[in-house]
């Protein structure tokens, strides 16, 4: 038998009680919903940014279990004004140009998306106290480039540790980076640089707890007031300082970070070799003659990168990079 309403039908979207009919199937066109972006969510509580007011809201039961995150452009119903006590209706989330997702381990089947509609992936690794680790920053970038964004090495701590050594790691993969340390007076030197990286577009920002980001974040907006924290020095791990994802802006309205909770694990359950090869489109033309279920890996017979290098038409390093990512799917200490 079929269903009486289709998935356009009020029973869809209003969740009638039980044995109750609906007395109308005209869909809501919710002429008068405005446009608003989520800035932060909290326990089912949405912060907005409509029309430079900053306004709460609550999901509207027609979008059932579809997920609201930071980063997402809705429409909004209800009292918009921003008033104390006020709470409008998010109705409508429109489609996502990007997606940072990642899973909770590599096994775990269930996506967790973190930001929408970002454009940069900004990795905040120290260069010492606590150490980089290296497969942390691999996993990342893996995120970052199945996400469609642009990823960005922010390299803390300089006057530690000199950065060329980890820059050499990933100087192949042809990764942007910025370096920052401080100076005897406690000023930042290299913030302009990361600040001109972070102009006129939406940046997300992760990094493991003790980097230094949540300091980055207070320094390029000074009235965002994150927690900052230090680093164990029995462990050599930072604590989690930030709580939850939010989005602010940048100063004279020039783009916008997303600052993040500290990630100590990254899975990767999600990623396709597939895709993520088409992140490299120099290498991805080569692999047009690869087998049927190539993954492009160390250990595949008459893979195209192989021959590639044999024919000196890719550069070792490179070809070396790329499938140091791709082993960073499956590995499990990072």
């Amino acid at each position: 038998m079929s269903r009486r309403y289709g998935e356009h039908d009020v029973e869809h979207y209003e969740r009638p009680r039980r044995r109750t009919r609906p007395r109308t199937k005209e869909r809501p066109s919710y002429d008068d919903a405005v446009d608003g972006s989520v800035v932060t969510v909290d326990r089912g509580r949405f912060t907005l940014l409509v029309e430079g007011r900053t306004v709460l809201a609550m999901k509207a039961r027609p979008l059932g279990r579809k997920g609201v995150v930071v980063g997402d452009r809705v429409r909004v119903v209800g009292d918009v004004s921003g008033a104390d006590g006020s709470l409008a209706r998010i109705v409508e989330v429109a489609d996502r140009s990007t997606v940072l997702r990642r899973t909770a381990d590599d096994d775990d089947p269930v996506e967790r998306v973190i930001v929408a509609n970002a454009e940069q992936l900004v990795v905040v690794t120290a260069l010492a106290d606590p150490a980089p680790r290296t497969r942390w920053i691999d996993r990342a970038l893996v995120a970052a480039y199945d996400a469609g964004m642009t990823p960005l090495l922010c390299l803390t701590k300089a006057d530690l540790e000199d950065p060329e050594t980890l820059l050499s790691t990933y100087r192949s993969l042809g990764v942007p980076w910025v370096v920052t340390q401080r100076d005897s007076e406690r000023r930042i030197i290299g913030l302009d640089d990361l600040a001109g990286r972070l102009s006129d577009r939406t940046s997300v920002m992760i990094g493991t707890s003790g980097v230094g980001k949540s300091t980055l974040v207070n320094a390029l907006v000074p009235d965002a007031r994150r927690e900052t924290g230090h680093v164990n020095a029995v462990t050599g791990q930072g604590r989690h300082t930030s709580t939850s994802a939010v989005m602010l802006g940048l100063p004279g309205d020039r783009g916008w970070i997303v600052d993040t909770p500290g990630i100590r694990s990254f899975g990767l359950a999600h990623v396709q070799p597939e895709h993520l090869i088409g992140a490299f489109p120099d290498l991805d033309e080569m692999t047009e003659e690869c087998p049927r279920g190539c993954t492009h890996g160390d250990d595949e017979p008459e893979c195209g990168l192989d021959e590639a290098v044999e024919r000196g038409e890719a550069e070792p390093e490179r070809v070396a990079s790329f499938r140091r990512l791709l082993a960073a799917r499956s590995v499990t200490d990072y």
